[in-house]
């Protein structure tokens, strides 16, 4: 079974995209004013998917902060704890 995704592991995937180091990420930005686009989005949600969080492309574009995808995929992660019991 996959580690889960932490925060930190969540803002380093996002830094690599960005450009930028894990602790400037801004977890208040907003993913497409940060410069992310489509196919890294995607990608992002693939990474997350092969780690064992089960997230869409639609459910990222849907949210319009680092944050809410943050508080997503933690959602998603705790749901498939309990499942997992």
């Amino acid at each position: 079974m996959p580690e889960p995704l932490t925060l930190d592991a969540f803002r380093a995937d996002l830094a690599e995209f960005l450009h930028q180091q894990p602790d400037e990420v801004d977890l208040d930005e907003n993913p497409l004013d940060a410069g992310l686009d489509s196919l890294r989005i995607t990608t992002l949600a693939e990474r997350w998917r092969s780690a064992g969080t089960e997230v869409s492309f639609v459910e990222l574009a849907e949210r319009t902060s680092f944050g809410e995808w943050w508080q997503l995929l933690s959602e998603r992660q705790a749901g498939a704890a309990h499942a997992d019991a």
